[in-house]
């Protein structure tokens, strides 16, 4: 076991040596690697921010209930309490039109403008919250009905259809996303491929004499396997430096942006699992791209 493990050891520092010793070619190569796993992910990432959004839309999904204006506000409390008393009904908020003004008056900036009117013209509102946060299409519409024919209702919504579609509109997404890292994969297989087999080439003599003193193609395979593996980890690596700066450079834009709507949403760094993912991957790929190359290659070289 101690023999096979120094020998493998061997074999890795050496391949790190041949890499090093190219240093440009290395670098254009595990730079081409890097771009072509930064791109999925920044997809990956992106589909994941906005399933994160959709899906904290989803849990507030409400129905929003506008009183009729002569509705005084100990009626919306006791409709409130009767609506909240239904076992599917997980709560109700009432606003009242005096705060739904005020509302708006600090979050629109048309303070003067409102100053203006001659009476409030927003209406009193009952936000009912249902226990179940994925009501289908049936059942808001039932709800909708119901509650639309209520003497103290004048209008009732569930303005919900636009998460719906994009959620959809996310899974395509996945979907293209699935399809375009199997593409950009096998273009780094292909990319690996091509220069294990250039030092398949120029290493020609170097493998017909090791082949005329007993070497077995597993023995010849080796360092180019490890060669593909290494710069297909460090172009893991280049990727997510380079993704864990773009994230950095947004998160503080993102957070200013997100306080604009009142909202405390903050753009995630990548953790723990994504730093050992992305090099896991390039350096599997580089593997994969390695030994196709060699495999097809060095069937073809024979000493004589």
């Amino acid at each position: 076991m101690r023999p096979w493990l120094i020998r493998h050891l061997q074999v890795f520092f050496y391949s790190l040596g041949q890499l090093w010793r190219s240093p440009w070619g290395t670098l254009m190569s595990v730079a081409v690697i890097a771009i072509s796993l930064v791109l999925p992910t920044a997809l990956y990432l992106a589909l994941e921010v906005v399933d994160d959004l959709s899906g904290q839309w989803h849990s507030g999904a409400e129905i929003s209930l506008f009183l009729e204006p002569e509705v005084s506000d100990q009626a919306a409390i006791n409709l409130a309490k009767k609506i909240n008393q239904r076992p599917q009904v997980a709560s109700v908020d009432y606003i009242s039109a005096t705060a739904a003004l005020e509302e708006f008056r600090q979050k629109s900036g048309f303070g003067v403008a409102l100053d203006l009117l001659d009476k409030n013209p927003l209406p009193g509102l009952l936000r009912v919250l249902p226990k179940d946060n994925q009501l289908s299409s049936i059942q808001a519409k039932a709800w909708l009905l119901e509650f639309s024919a209520l003497p103290e209702v004048d209008q009732a919504e569930y303005d919900y259809a636009w998460v719906q579609r994009l959620q959809a509109m996310v899974q395509i997404g996945q979907r293209l996303g699935l399809i375009f890292s199997i593409l950009l994969g096998g273009g780094v297989v292909l990319i690996i491929g091509n220069t294990i087999r250039l030092a398949i080439f120029s290493r020609r003599q170097e493998i017909e004499i090791n082949k005329l003193i007993g070497a077995t193609n597993g023995f010849i395979r080796r360092p180019f396997l490890y060669s593909g593996m290494q710069q297909g980890a460090l172009g893991g690596l280049f990727a997510l430096a380079m993704i864990y700066a773009a994230l950095s450079l947004l998160a503080p834009a993102v957070v200013r942006l997100a306080g604009t709507y009142q909202s405390e949403f903050t753009l995630q760094i990548v953790g723990w699992i994504e730093l050992l993912l992305l090099p896991l991957l390039g350096g599997a790929l580089g593997w994969a791209g390695a030994w196709l190359a060699v495999g097809r290659h060095l069937r073809e070289i024979e000493p004589g």
